[in-house]
């Protein structure tokens, strides 16, 4: 399965803070790679920079975009959760 692009992450991101409690990015990204069923290949490939996954960082677009829809909120640095919107 190809890596998915950042709107294909979002209904699943949200799924999964829908408990209500505090997650990192790591966390996050952890609990989509097994949703998705990636391989440890496709985890490991990195953007042309070189220097970021790029699963990594269509979890955190996706991220971008559900907080600037204030739908999940960052509580402090580097944590996130679910807003009642």
């Amino acid at each position: 399965m190809p890596i998915p692009d950042f709107q294909s992450c979002m209904l699943p991101l949200l799924k999964h803070l829908s408990d209500g409690a505090e997650h990192t990015l790591r966390d996050a990204e952890e609990h989509l790679a097994v949703h998705f069923k990636l391989t440890p290949t496709e985890r490991a490939e990195l953007l042309p920079s070189g220097r970021q996954g790029v699963f990594k960082n269509r979890i955190g677009w996706a991220h971008t975009y559900l907080k600037k829809a204030a739908l999940i909120e960052s509580p402090k640095r580097g944590v996130f959760k679910i807003t009642d919107r």
